[in-house]
């Protein structure tokens, strides 16, 4: 099975149903249930969040797999090949297993309606169900109450943070949106919830819904160089072996994640654990001699979390940003341009991107920036500006990180840290 045939199934998704979003599960359930895939045979964990629930998905899935335990993962959306949204525990499916999920899917549905989510999210389930696996992590889409993936009863619900986003669809508070995201949590099932700073109706939700809550700073912290689990009903301490790259937190919330699923490491956390890192989150990389930092935070939290992470610039920083049309463009820009920089501005290629001019609107007015035809022409510009110790940050969106994966990818000249 070759790669036009899947590209061929993509298009056709796409084209199966006229909204991009529908929020709702009963179409779905109906299908999934007669594919078989209602229900999955290995424990569940299933993952929301506004941000970090990437990061906390690898680390679940690294800290299974030290254990020597089989991990299915499902993830949204992907940078560079759709096949990263759907990981056996031998690696990224296949072009030719996944053929035959979406085959599988196309009979089942019958005359029903799906979207490009839910139809490759039944997909995903399909490949998992037979796959053997000792445990499977669900990332949630968007929100979580409605989203495709809470159509399976999760043995364990982790809820990294709520913030601000989606608004049209999950609504303009903090408070709102955590009542959609809580939502896949199960009554009298373990649901951990990672961030300190809650929403003030976190605890009334929790008790509306009846789960068994695991709350950062109080089931469970990050203490010192130690890591504080709740392992039944006891705490259990893990020595940091160095710090975490994608967070002290975030690997908490996964161990707890784990332990809470019955599966909490036996011994300590291995160094290969805490020094996971994720394709897109602070990643660096070296392209035609330049150090380059991609980032797929678009919204204000993310891109304060990636200030305190970037490595450090001994000479100009230069950024290449491309951002959607319905993400806080201003307020980014403004968080990103309290340090001084040059700024190359792109427009990814997709249609409800940001138009460069509302990107250079943004930027204060005694700032340099150099307005391009693409991501690719955006990063090509910032790396033959670079002097000596110059940092090239992409940063906005996952469509602007794929794009400049994708021209790194296609250079010859390449050299990857």
């Amino acid at each position: 099975m070759n790669t036009s045939r899947l590209d061929g199934w993509l298009a056709r998704i796409e084209r199966l149903h006229p909204s991009e979003i529908e929020l709702g599960l009963e179409r779905l359930r109906e299908v999934a249930a007669r594919l078989g895939v209602d229900r999955l045979p290995m424990p569940v964990i299933t993952v929301a969040g506004t941000n970090g629930k990437g990061s906390v998905v690898a680390l679940i899935q690294a800290l299974a797999e030290t254990a020597g335990l089989g991990v299915c993962v499902y993830t949204s959306p992907h940078l560079q090949r759709f096949n990263e949204r759907v990981r056996l525990p031998d690696g990224p499916v296949a072009d030719q297993p996944l053929c035959a999920a979406f085959e599988a899917v196309e009979a089942a549905r019958g005359d029903t309606p799906l979207t490009y989510f839910e139809f490759t999210t039944l997909a995903g389930l399909w490949l998992f169900r037979d796959s053997g696996a000792d445990l499977a992590v669900l990332e949630v889409g968007l929100g979580g109450r409605l989203d495709a993936v809470n159509l399976i009863d999760a043995d364990v619900a982790v809820v990294t943070s709520v913030g601000l986003d989606h608004t049209d669809w999950l609504g303009d508070s903090r408070e709102k949106v955590a009542v959609e995201k809580l939502g896949i949590g199960r009554a009298g099932r373990p649901l951990v919830y990672g961030e300190l700073d809650a929403p003030a109706n976190l605890d009334q939700e929790i008790d509306r819904l009846g789960v068994v809550p695991l709350r950062a700073g109080r089931e469970y912290r990050v203490a010192d160089s130690h890591l504080a689990i709740r392992v039944g009903e006891r705490l259990r301490r893990y020595p940091l072996p160095l710090p975490a790259r994608l967070g002290s937190d975030n690997l908490a919330t996964a161990c707890q994640a784990l332990a809470a699923a019955g599966l909490a490491p036996a011994g300590d956390l291995p160094h290969r654990v805490a020094d996971t890192g994720l394709v897109g989150r602070c990643q660096v990389r070296r392209y035609r001699g330049a150090q380059c930092v991609l980032d797929v935070g678009h919204n204000l939290e993310a891109v304060t979390r990636l200030r305190e992470r970037l490595p450090p610039c001994a000479g100009r920083r230069r950024i290449v940003l491309g951002m959607m049309a319905d993400k806080p463009v201003e307020e980014v820009v403004a968080l990103l341009a309290e340090r001084p920089a040059h700024w190359y501005l792109a427009r990814p290629d997709l249609p409800r991107a940001a138009p460069v001019e509302r990107l250079a609107a943004a930027l204060p007015a005694d700032t340099t920036a150099t307005p391009c035809a693409s991501v690719a022409e955006a990063l090509r510009r910032a790396v033959d500006d670079c002097g000596a110790g110059d940092q090239v940050l992409i940063v906005g969106s996952f469509y602007t990180v794929a794009e400049a994966l994708d021209a790194m990818d296609e250079d010859s000249t390449d050299c990857k840290d």
